[in-house]
């Protein structure tokens, strides 16, 4: 195999395909607890036919991409009975390099889209460019069984057919806060609750040397923009929303535009004072999410917008500069936590691959599902990744990210939650009680986690006006944040949109769509 990595240098793009919910990599558990026996007789069945070529173009959240052709990946393809050519693209550039993908033509056999619902992806599906894989997923039976139906259903286009198949992931542990436990053992603070609380241990984590090293070096939050949408700022809006997405469901069961709500000026008043008041970083407007999540990693931010199951990493390089790191993740913040949506993207595969390659390359990934595939992600090799000590796997969690297994979760990964993961995610010999905390957490958060009511929801008229809207509502929404205009200029913009009839139309078919949906599922 020859695979290249890529880095590519961020360009401007017309439509951003980059998801901000999928912002996260690896999520609070790569949710498998896979392969019953028929995934594993198809997998047997699969190998008698030679192993089948895939290029694959997916995206990486490590420093550096999984090399070629090392041990651990040839183990993989035996499993999976498939020869990989993975283009590994950065995450901070993912969307730039799908685009330009897009646009050639010029595809792989199995591409990663991040956000199925933009109006390229809609598009290029309704002339053709990719299969439909809904008639066939009833003969992989992982695929069917342990990819939860609510992924298969919101990743339906218009037509009600599925284009690809869905990066699955759990509903629960969706990217929320997470700050330093130990800096606020240091302080004497308590887990905050409410905005009000949070504001106040980002403003100790900024001003009262948090790490007790003598030096003002210290920021409240890690947080970045993306160019349409708040990324690692969203918490911050959703807070006060207490929407997930720009679609807030009320209480006579219709939908709410969310920067038409109140609550929308209230959000942007509470991050312009964070940035005001220096909690934030001085560059914000110009950070990538790498950078964001460094300045957590590094004991340069208390708080970061993260998934759960990532901190195993995080902590190991905290633990570099301060032996006494620790991290704690918020259950909710104004009784909100958002809810996953079961799924992180899907993987479409363009109709230039014949339907027999298109077959095979469904069952390298039902294959992967596995109950071999699932724990040799989750493990690795033996000797190299894990030991065994009195019985047990004991992971070494440092060669584990070094070789960066964890991004092979990008491609196979899937099915119910492992009651096992943070046990094993986050061994207790290194990492105390952490992972029984996050496991207690998640229980907890399901009390008040909210859905995106609107995903998948499909609108003419948005499909038409939202690649240009997120972009102006977002420029606008970061120049308040950071001072350049005044918090009135929203009052302003929101007047012009309430205004807007393509706005109108907009919101009257989401609501369509929205109430044929509910309908549909009683």
């Amino acid at each position: 195999m020859n695979k290249a990595a890529f880095t590519f240098v961020c360009m401007t793009t017309v439509v951003s395909l980059l998801a901000s919910a999928c912002s996260s990599g690896s999520g609070s558990g790569p949710s498998s607890n896979p392969g019953d026996a028929k995934g594993n007789q198809a997998g047997q069945t699969a190998n008698q036919e030679g192993p089948v070529d895939i290029t694959v173009m997916t995206n990486f959240f490590a420093q550096t991409p999984a090399a070629d052709n090392t041990e651990f990946e040839k183990k993989l393809e035996q499993l999976t009975n498939s020869n990989l050519k993975i283009q590994w693209v950065s995450s901070n550039n993912y969307n730039d390099k799908l685009n330009v993908t897009l646009a050639s033509g010029d595809m792989p056999d199995m591409v990663y889209i991040s956000d199925p619902f933009t109006q390229v992806f809609r598009t290029m599906t309704a002339q053709g460019a990719f299969w439909d894989v809904s008639p066939y997923i009833k003969d992989y039976p992982n695929l069917s069984q342990y990819i939860d139906k609510v992924a298969w259903d919101s990743t339906k286009m218009q037509d009600g057919k599925n284009y690809g198949v869905p990066r699955p992931r759990s509903v629960d542990g969706e990217t929320f806060l997470i700050l330093r436990q130990d800096w606020l053992d240091n302080l004497g603070l308590k887990v905050p609750k409410t905005s009000d609380e949070l504001y106040q241990v980002m403003k100790a984590f900024t001003e009262n040397d948090p790490d007790k090293n003598g030096k003002n070096d210290t920021i409240g939050y890690g947080g970045y923009f993306n160019v349409d949408s708040m990324g690692g700022m969203s918490p911050f809006e959703a807070i006060f929303t207490g929407a997930t997405g720009d679609w807030k469901l009320q209480q006579d069961g219709t939908l709410a535009y969310v920067p038409l709500m109140p609550e929308q000026r209230q959000a942007l008043e509470y991050m312009a004072k964070l940035y005001k008041e220096k909690l934030l970083p001085e560059d914000l407007a110009a950070l990538k999410v790498s950078q964001a999540r460094d300045l957590f990693k590094v004991g340069k931010a208390g708080v970061v917008s993260e998934k759960d199951g990532t901190m195993a990493n995080y902590v190991n390089e905290q633990r570099k500069i301060d032996p006494k790191a620790n991290v704690t993740e918020l259950v909710d913040v104004n009784g909100y936590n958002p809810k996953g949506s079961g799924f992180a993207g899907i993987y479409a595969i363009p109709k230039k691959v014949p339907e027999a390659k298109m077959k095979r390359i469904l069952k390298v990934m039902d294959a992967g599902m596995n109950k071999d595939v699932y724990e040799l992600i989750k493990y690795g090799l033996e000797g190299v990744h894990y030991n065994v000590k009195n019985g047990e796997k004991v992971i070494n969690v440092e060669a584990k990210n070094r070789d960066a297994i964890g991004d092979y979760q990008q491609i196979f990964i899937g099915g119910p939650p492992d009651p096992e993961y943070f046990k094993v995610s986050f061994p207790k010999e290194i990492f105390g009680d952490m992972g029984d905390r996050f496991a207690k957490a998640q229980e907890e958060r399901r009390k008040t986690t909210v859905p995106n009511y609107a995903l998948g929801l499909y609108s003419e008229t948005q499909q038409k006006i939202n690649a240009e809207l997120m972009k102006k509502n977002q420029d606008l929404k970061t120049k308040i944040v950071i001072g350049v205009e005044p918090l009135s200029a929203w009052d302003d913009y929101a007047a012009k949109l309430k205004a807007d009839p393509n706005v109108a139309k907009m919101i009257q078919e989401i609501n369509a769509a929205y109430k044929q949906r509910t309908a549909a599922g009683k």
